[in-house]
């Protein structure tokens, strides 16, 4: 008798300690590096700060992420790794958001009451123009979108000059005679992981889905067409960006992906700004000196075509087929432009327009006019979002509509309040950029508080509702939601998110095919 009650305080104790308590979420896992416990909320199990690779300090500031190292004991994944440091953010910051070069470190929301569950994973991916961002920002709350029936996870990666540095120095130093992509290698070292870890939270490493917006979209259509991300996830969601741009090797053409050797001209800059005469010298650099640098500045450093992690030319590799064949949803903001424009006065905007459009200027000033008030930051912005945005979307459904076989799904999201999106802007012509990230992760009140309409809250529920069902089987498809056809470039297949969602045509049309002419006339005269 004495045995048999010993016998079982043994197994509750061990399936208290492994998280398998009847109807309560996994909240502990054996992962690479060791074992991790998480903070149970309601249904979900939250894992935060879970080293995925070695600190990126010392030496290995600029190299590619290394294998995480053991710990003993259980680690409390209860607080979220540190941000890389960036522009904003001061290092002696004591909040939780203390910017830290040892920022390699992703987080979990898992409903999962079983590591047999084998639950579809989506995986996120920040914004920031490559030169901010965290996990940390409580839009990113995966929580709801986990009580859905999926796991949520999201990965640190590096950014700015820590992120994106080319040199031909540390081109000697790589195995593969490339730099300047440890962001992406990041990344990808995240997805590793989850292959390799997330049946341990009840996880399907079969069915992963990237999802990210703005720079984490753009992020999303590289790794599409990386060889590098093979077999590591089936299905991709990029909100607000893509990359089909020219490549270049230069750095002052406008719209275009520049090559590493275009790009290390930069990274030969930088070093002389910082005083350095070499690679070791400036790794002892700390990143606040160059924090007010233009290289810390959105846009100075940027991923790169090295002919490694990205293979050459988007729209080329999809031509030619070379890419992952994954199912995707691609979709564009209606005021996408409008936090990256101002105001010009006439004369400069038409200037600017010549010059950027060459002999197209004057078809593109008759479709993006000054205004009958003298205004241009509307058109400055409408040619923003089509350029950056919404032609580069376009053109990654319409290229794998063309040559692939998974489905393409595109939505243009148009929800917005007569009020600013962002504090200093002018009043909203449309859904302003980043504003459908809180719709898709249900964290409305995070903007609007208690002030959420029956409108706003029933298209978030829609649209959680979409994301997680594509993650589920590839299609967004379900029962009540309306119909979301796969994409076809001449019908009614545009997902219009706004109130009750509806199916329309390709919006703005007619720019979009200008647009497109421009590029086709670009791609033949950049060099």
């Amino acid at each position: 008798m004495k045995k048999t009650g010993l016998a079982i305080s043994v197994i509750l104790l061990l399936i208290g300690f492994y998280g398998c308590k009847p109807n309560s979420p996994v909240n502990t896992a054996k992962v690479e590096g060791g074992m991790v416990e998480g903070v149970v909320s309601g249904d979900i199990a939250v894992f935060k700060g879970i080293p995925y690779a070695a600190p990126p300090v010392g030496d290995l500031r600029w190299k590619p992420p290394q294998p995480v190292k053991a710990w003993t004991g259980v680690l409390r994944a209860d607080k979220f790794g540190p941000m890389c440091p960036q522009p904003g953010v001061q290092s002696n910051d004591s909040t939780a958001l203390k910017p830290s070069e040892d920022c390699l470190y992703l987080n979990v929301w898992t409903p999962a009451k079983s590591r047999k569950e084998m639950l579809p994973v989506m995986v996120w991916i920040y914004g920031g123009g490559f030169s901010s961002g965290a996990t940390s920002v409580p839009w990113y709350n995966g929580e709801n979108l986990a009580k859905q029936g999926v796991i949520v996870v999201s990965v640190g990666y590096r950014v700015g000059p820590l992120g994106f540095l080319p040199h031909p120095e540390l081109d000697a130093e790589s195995a593969n005679h490339v730099s300047g992509n440890y962001g992406l290698l990041d990344q990808i070292e995240g997805l590793k992981w989850v292959q390799n870890n997330i049946s341990a939270f009840g996880g399907d490493p079969k069915r992963v889905t990237i999802f990210g917006e703005s720079a984490g979209a753009i992020s999303v259509s590289m790794l599409c067409a990386s060889p590098l991300t093979k077999g590591l996830f089936w299905g991709a969601i990029s909100e607000s960006g893509s990359s089909f741009f020219p490549v270049t090797d230069s750095l002052n053409v406008f719209d275009c992906v520049v090559t590493l050797a275009g790009a290390e001209k930069r990274g030969i800059e930088f070093m002389k700004r910082m005083g350095c005469s070499n690679i070791a010298e400036l790794r002892k650099v700390p990143p606040e000196k160059w924090m007010n640098d233009p290289a810390s500045q959105m846009g100075y450093f940027w991923p790169v075509v090295d002919g490694y992690v990205i293979a050459g030319d988007q729209t080329s590799l999809y031509n030619e087929g070379r890419y992952n064949d994954v199912h995707v949803i691609i979709g564009t903001n209606s005021d996408e432009g409008s936090m990256f424009v101002r105001n010009q006065k006439p004369e400069e905007y038409i200037k600017g327009v010549k010059m950027r459009f060459g002999p197209f200027a004057e078809r593109i000033l008759k479709l993006y006019p000054v205004d009958s008030t003298g205004g241009t930051y509307r058109s400055a912005a409408d040619i923003f979002r089509d350029v950056e945005f919404a032609w580069t979307g376009r053109t990654w459904a319409r290229l794998q509509e063309k040559t692939g076989k998974s489905k393409v799904f595109v939505y243009y999201f148009d929800q917005f309040r007569n009020e600013p999106f962002w504090p200093g802007m002018p009043m909203p012509d449309g859904a302003a950029h980043a504003s459908e990230i809180v719709y898709v992760f249900g964290t409305l009140d995070l903007n609007y508080g208690a002030n959420i309409t029956p409108e706003e809250k029933g298209l978030s529920e829609t649209m959680e509702k979409y994301w997680t069902n594509f993650a589920r089987t590839g299609d967004p498809k379900g029962e009540g939601l309306p119909v979301w056809p796969v994409y076809r470039d001449d019908g009614k297949t545009v997902m219009y998110l706004k109130g009750t969602p509806e199916t329309i045509g390709v919006p703005n049309l007619e720019k979009l095919n200008l647009v497109d002419e421009y590029f086709d006339w670009r791609r033949s005269n950049t060099k």
